[in-house]
């Protein structure tokens, strides 16, 4: 497989946010190397963002979310394969595993619908069908998902009623409490950065999750400076009175709105902010031209052990469908060193201060 290195400017224009030329600036301000290349082989106007993350004296090579074209599914592992080979003749003799995001829809998604997050195989089990037709068979399951392997995604096709009715009664009667209890929903500046960020600290204490730095959100912002047109950022924050109660980022790509962080306040939860912020955050999405509202991490099915569960009782409210897709995998280049990396990502992954077994 041939692959050829081009300008970050240059990345063609996706629906998919993290493989667009806004999110290499947000990541090369935060310390990652971004690299854009065509790739010839899988057809005309096919490319794909690699970010490269040094540590010590090597470097991971990621793959957000992409590549984005998707080879028929008993070619996954092949095409993984040869892109790895080639990659890593471009990046350089450091890297020591090269990990993919992959969007493409999971070979089990039929399973999933069916029987749960139980239908999902053992890694090895996955690993044995994902390197069938491969050569060296090198594919590794990642200890966890970048993003979220299963996301619900909400059509926004049609009249604001045609939505209305596609949502669960609950979910309609909460938006409509928000409005006659006086919460109200208005667009934040990168000024508002840190009202949101408390909220996010709040809710990340709530929920036991590590949260990002201050930076992470500064630096989006700073990126949208530097490249009109292409990508943009709702930043949504609900108010009852002179508090703030909610908050969410939603990231904006070709005709996909992307929910990216959420943050909630301890009081007032009885108002309902989030139901009302989402609803104009889909009304808003609308008006840019998407035509699909991505809400991010539920659990596979209605299944109350799952941690996600909660998420998907929320989210589905909204109507919408759920999106199973293939998780993260590795192709390591230097195993020795791939080996002492990964468990040393599943120690960090396990800690308590990182949430657990997330």
């Amino acid at each position: 497989m041939d692959i050829v290195s081009k300008a970050m400017a240059a990345l063609l224009p996706t629906d998919i946010l993290f493989q667009t030329s806004f999110w290499a600036r947000v990541k090369a301000r935060l310390g990652l190397r971004p690299h854009a290349f065509d790739i010839p082989t899988a057809g005309p106007e096919k490319d794909v963002l690699v970010l490269l993350k040094t540590i010590g004296k090597y470097s991971i090579a990621v793959v957000p979310q992409g590549p984005e074209h998707s080879p028929p599914e008993d070619e996954y592992g092949a095409f993984l394969e040869d892109f790895s080979m080639a990659l890593s003749k471009k990046l350089g003799p450091e890297v020591a595993f090269i990990r993919y995001d992959l969007p493409w829809l999971s070979p089990y998604a039929g399973e999933m619908k069916q029987g749960g997050w139980d239908a999902y195989p053992v890694p090895r089990l996955r690993e044995l069908r994902m390197n069938m037709g491969t050569r060296f068979w090198n594919l590794k399951k990642a200890p966890e998902d970048m993003t979220v392997a299963s996301s619900l995604v909400v059509d926004l096709a049609g009249s604001e009623n045609d939505m209305l009715k596609r949502m669960k009664p609950k979910t309609r009667y909460n938006i409509r409490l928000a409005l006659r209890k006086g919460v109200r929903v208005c667009e934040g500046s990168a000024h508002d950065l840190p009202t949101f960020y408390a909220l996010y600290q709040q809710t990340a204490l709530r929920n036991g999750f590590s949260p990002c730095g201050m930076k992470h959100f500064i630096a989006m912002f700073q990126c949208l400076v530097s490249t009109p047109g292409h990508s943009e950022l709702l930043f949504l924050l609900t108010k009852h009175g002179a508090d703030t109660l909610s908050g969410a980022i939603v990231g904006i790509a070709g005709e996909s709105a992307n929910f990216l962080y959420g943050a909630s306040s301890n009081t007032k939860r009885n108002l309902m902010a989030s139901s009302l912020m989402h609803w104009t955050g889909m009304l808003l999405a609308r008006e840019r031209g998407c035509l699909r509202y991505e809400l991010g991490a539920v659990s596979p099915t209605d299944d109350p052990s799952h941690p996600f569960h909660g998420l998907y009782r929320f989210k589905t409210g909204f109507g919408g469908s759920i999106e199973y897709r293939s998780g993260s995998w590795d192709y390591p280049l230097l195993p020795e060193v791939y080996t002492e990396l990964r468990n040393a990502e599943s120690m960090y992954a396990a800690s308590p201060q990182n949430g657990g077994n997330r």
